[in-house]
């Protein structure tokens, strides 16, 4: 078992089995190849059991997304774009293996969503968020292109207009704008016990026809290709000089920025 994510087998409320996946690397569960690579083996772990329900849960941040300062020295060293190739490509197939998978998938989320982790979010079939949750993109800030579902998996479930229009303009959504927006199905300070409840009251068979009937293979289809088309045009942005600029002022101390 990783140091950077944990999971194990408990019984629901209700006494029926569930996968309890938890993020814990440090840097508030940064995406980076090592957590990534531990994510598909708990996905592994999960597709080799008989189990359909699974819950994800993270630390007082569900996770801030890529790790601006490995993409930085990536950059600096020349390697950005496949550095890219490599984070990227892991994100984009775990949201689709989320949004494939004959699995009730839940999400508990704490704190920060950020960037690239948000997609495990809008993958997730049922999210209880804490009211300090808060989902942001980030993306312009960086200068890097959209990934992890923002512009392939966002517009199915809010609407291309709402996606777009959060994307640039950076938008903090919190808790009760997420839940009014559909991507939460419940507001609790204790997301996980509440994510828990909510499986256990869950017909398992009636979910998953329903999220077979929603994720229909044209829905997939369209999905995948954005999801390829997101990570080359993240490849594109990583290596501008000017992308460099912005992820340099980002990781400058606050007070430095602020002058």
């Amino acid at each position: 078992m990783s140091r950077l994510v944990a999971w194990h087998m408990e019984d629901l409320p209700n006494s029926e089995p569930c996968c309890v996946i938890r993020l814990q690397a440090p840097r508030a569960n940064a995406l980076e190849p090592g957590i990534l690579d531990e994510l598909h083996r708990a996905c592994d772990a999960l597709a080799q059991s008989d189990v359909a329900k699974a819950l994800i849960t993270g630390g007082p941040n569900f996770s801030t997304g890529g790790d601006v300062g490995r993409f930085a020295e990536a950059a600096r060293a020349g390697q950005g774009e496949s550095y890219a190739a490599k984070v990227v490509s892991a994100l984009q197939a775990l949201v689709l293996r989320m949004v494939e998978m004959p699995v009730v998938l839940a999400s508990a989320v704490r704190g920060a969503a950020t960037g690239g982790s948000a997609g495990i979010v809008f993958a997730s079939d049922l999210v209880v968020a804490a009211p300090d949750a808060f989902v942001q993109p980030y993306y312009g800030v960086v200068g890097f292109a959209p990934d992890g579902g923002w512009t392939a998996l966002l517009p199915e479930l809010i609407g291309g207009a709402n996606a777009k229009g959060w994307i640039m303009a950076n938008h903090r959504q919190g808790a009760e704008r997420l839940e009014s927006l559909g991507l939460v199905q419940a507001v609790d300070p204790n997301p996980e016990a509440r994510a828990a409840k909510l499986l256990a009251q869950i017909e398992t068979g009636t979910a998953l026809a329903t999220k077979s009937l929603f994720w229909d293979d044209r829905r997939r289809a369209v999905v995948k290709t954005r999801l390829e088309a997101e990570t080359e045009s993240f490849k594109a942005l990583i290596g501008r000089p000017e992308t460099l600029t912005r992820m340099q002022e980002f990781l400058q101390p606050r007070d430095e920025r602020d002058v």
